[in-house]
């Protein structure tokens, strides 16, 4: 083995053979950096450098079904077994946003980036511009629960800008993060955290004959396997498994309504032609979002804040109420009070309450704890709270301006009516955090009014001097003692759950608020009545209606171009076994049509589809590895009746069994096979293959008359050898086990070998590369 690796340039130099605490069952380089992100099965996720050093390791807790990669390498799209899909920062592995995308486990993950620019009629560059930063500072931070180290509560710390970095996606390229689960759901976010469209592929309806015909078809027990967005982001292809029938009619074909491994091509044109529309509206809602997410986290703290500084004082006062009962009194706390107020003879209980049991330490204490959550309140609220209702605002009004141009946004269902609802509702949250400043410092001033008193009497009944103290209002006690003892209008405004709670106002003021209505402005009439906590339940809804709308709009326009049966299975096998299935999809750019129009910007893409052919599917195919390319290449083609696809059968040596492959650089493809062997599980050799995808000899597969046969058997006589001498290859001394890991940025490879190994190679050596990853 030795002798033949040294007759001739090897293309793969072994870099790193490393052991692992536990086994690997996903792994993927960074695009854009030398480094490798690892699930384990333990669901762990591990993030390493080139030369093996560990970054971080993080346990989301719940199993890791899915891995992607942002195109810029600087996030990273984790898909849980719960439908929730994470995004974290690749410095330091934060949890950037978390959505519930799903309700099923998230099977498989792709996330496109636009590199092209669309130009207009003039071809001109059309680009967005922010204009937030224009007339407001940069966006306020989640607020940190006093007392909480970092990472807990979910909250950040002030000097972190990860979700700064994630919020602020004006910057960024177009791209879009396509997500599909085991319960064929396939979910479009654009940056990974605005959701823009969805389809079910057990709703599609697919295309059958060369004439166009559609009929009823749909899938039974049907789970997506993989999802590949093309380059230009028009189409994408998902490889599914399930069983296709025909509602309408029953056609005596061969292979049809069995189970089987299919290929479908969805048209994602919406995505590409009016992507600049959808960029501003992203752009926008994606802020907004992080922004409510700012208030909501504001209202938590601050309502958790109050509650524990209200607490202490119930805490101490509600001994009065015992010691009133213990004395045989039959009056309430605020008659003593008053009683105490009005010079008439002081109480035994209140007497041993404010000497014994509050005393001037105690009230000093009280004093200092409810003033001080008071000023942390006003603090959050000019900080974080009101500065995020303010660009909640304007973004509103933005978006509020591009709804009124129909010609262009009401295509991707930006509606005027609903916008203008949600602009509306972000302006009187405003007026509700106005007026809680105001009830707030209402509320601070008589309790600091009260404690004044309290300190004044017990001086008195101390016979101490008290003209050091500060002075109180008469006026002002009794008015606390009234409406404030027993009430908590803070905590009132604040409280979530108290939802069905009214602000009374007064019938003036409400007559005031149905003139101004005429004039125009808004239409809420009801708005005084709610508090803080209620207004911002109502702008969350009204966001979430503005959006789904173009949410809406979109997946209407997600549609079924064609459909590829790729090989059928004798029965219903389970989930597991279907995975296992060496897949790759990818595409490369078309050299034959790199023509492309310069002002549109489109580049002519070709896709790959690559897998291994179960040897239970066909009795007359063995060992064979398909290659299918141009399934997508040219849509008019399609609907003139013929095809320009083409496939190849590639026989893999009796020898050997393919484990994994990947699509590398231009139209290559790296093959890893193992050999066959009766011994042990670590006995047995592996090896690694490039092949050059371009050059193997296709045929042309005819699809005129019905598009769901399988088409595979029309290749078995044109099935090409695969040598290993004539390739480029690499043995690997041992029996070797998915994944295969492939980084075309800079020619890294990672594989598994058993006993919990990694392999880590370079591919076709280059010496500024390797001195660059060292």
């Amino acid at each position: 083995m030795e002798t033949d690796e040294s007759c001739r340039v090897l293309p793969f130099q072994l870099q790193f053979d490393k052991p692992l605490a536990s086994q690997v069952k996903i792994a993927e380089w960074n695009p854009e950096k030398d480094l490798l992100a690892m699930v384990s099965d333990d669901s762990k996720i591990l993030l390493h450098r080139f030369n093996w050093q560990r970054l971080w390791t993080i346990t989301p807790g719940r199993c890791v079904t899915s891995l992607c990669w942002r195109p810029d390498g600087k996030a990273i799209a984790v898909g849980l077994d719960d439908g929730t899909l994470s995004l974290y920062d690749v410095e330091n592995g934060k949890l950037l946003r978390s959505l519930k995308s799903h309700c099923a486990a998230i099977v498989c993950l792709n996330w496109k980036e636009d590199n092209h620019l669309v130009n207009d009629e003039h071809c001109h560059a059309s680009k967005y511009e922010d204009r937030t930063s224009r007339f407001f500072p940069p966006a306020p931070k989640v607020p940190r629960m006093p007392g909480l180290v970092s990472g807990d509560n979910g909250f950040m710390d002030d000097g972190d800008d990860s979700f700064e970095e994630l919020s602020s996606s004006s910057h960024q390229r177009f791209n879009v993060l396509c997500s599909g689960d085991k319960d064929g759901n396939i979910c479009f976010s654009i940056f990974g955290i605005f959701p823009v469209g969805a389809t079910n592929i057990h709703k599609l309806t697919f295309p059958t004959s060369s004439d166009g015909a559609e009929r009823s078809k749909r899938f039974l027990s049907a789970s997506i396997h993989k999802v590949a967005l093309s380059n230009d982001l028009r189409r994408l292809i998902v490889m599914c498994s399930g069983v296709l029938v025909d509602d309408k009619c029953v056609i005596d074909m061969a292979g049809y309504n069995e189970y089987g491994l299919h290929c479908l091509a969805l048209n994602t044109a919406i995505l590409w032609n009016r992507k600049n529309e959808l960029h501003q509206v992203a752009q926008q809602a994606s802020n907004i979002e992080d922004l409510t997410e700012v208030v909501r986290a504001s209202l938590s703290v601050m309502s958790r804040q109050w509650s524990d500084a209200m607490h202490t004082f119930k805490e101490k006062f509600n001994s009065l109420s015992t010691l009133i009962m213990d004395h045989g009194l039959n009056s309430s706390p605020q008659e003593e009070f008053l009683s105490l107020l009005g010079g008439a003879r002081t109480s035994p209980a209140v007497h041993q309450f404010l000497v014994s049991t509050l005393g001037e330490v105690g009230v000093k204490r009280i004093s200092k704890v409810l003033c001080g959550a008071g000023k942390e309140l006003q603090r959050i609220v000019l900080e974080h709270l009101q500065p995020a209702a303010e660009v909640m605002g304007f973004r509103m009004g933005e978006l509020r301006g591009l709804s009124r141009w129909r010609a262009r946004y009401h295509g991707i269902g930006l509606d005027e009516r609903l916008i203008s609802n949600a602009t509306e509702k972000a302006g009187m949250l405003l007026v509700q955090v106005e007026r809680f400043m105001r009830v707030l410092s209402s509320v601070l001033q008589q309790y600091s009014n009260f404690f004044n008193w309290l300190l004044k009497c017990i001086k008195l009944l101390m016979s101490e001097p008290s003209d050091q103290l500060l002075p109180y209002s008469s006026e002002l006690v009794i008015i606390f003692l009234k409406f404030l003892y027993e009430q908590d209008p803070v905590k009132q405004l604040l409280d979530i759950s108290e939802t069905d709670y009214n602000v009374e106002i007064d019938l003036e003021t409400a007559e005031r608020v149905r003139e101004l209505v005429q004039f125009g402005g808004f239409s809420d009439t009801e708005y005084l009545r709610r508090t803080l906590a209620k207004e911002f339940q109502q702008l969350e809804l009204s966001f979430k209606e503005a959006f789904q709308m173009p949410f809406t709009t979109i997946s209407r326009k997600i549609l079924c171009e064609d459909l590829l049966p790729l090989f059928p299975l004798p029965s219903l096998p389970k989930a597991s076994s279907l995975t296992r299935i060496p897949t790759s999809i990818s595409y490369y750019e078309d050299s034959s049509r790199a023509s492309s129009s310069y002002c549109t910007g489109q580049h002519q893409v070709i896709d790959y589809i690559s897998f291994q052919v179960p040897n239970e599917s066909f009795s007359d195919i063995e060992n064979c590895i398909c290659i299918v390319r141009g399934f997508m290449h040219d849509s008019d083609c399609l609907n003139k009746g013929y095809s320009s696809l083409e496939a190849v059968l590639l026989c893999v040596p009796v020898d050997y069994q393919c484990v994994d492959l990947s699509l590398y650089k231009d139209s290559q493809i790296v093959l890893l096979l193992n050999k066959d062997t009766n011994t042990s599980e670590s006995a047995g050799d592996g090896c690694m293959i490039i092949l050059q995808a371009s050059d193997l000899p296709y045929v042309s597969i005819s699809r005129s008359e019905f598009r769901d046969v399988w088409r595979l058997q029309e290749l078995k006589d044109s099935t090409a050898c695969l040598h290993l001498g004539d390739e480029k290859v690499r043995m690997i001394p041992h029996c070797v086990i998915a994944p295969l890991a492939v980084s075309a940025s800079r020619g890294l490879a990672c594989v598994f070998a058993a006993r919990k190994r990694a392999l880590v190679y370079i591919l076709e050596e280059d010496e500024d590369e390797v001195s660059d990853a060292e």
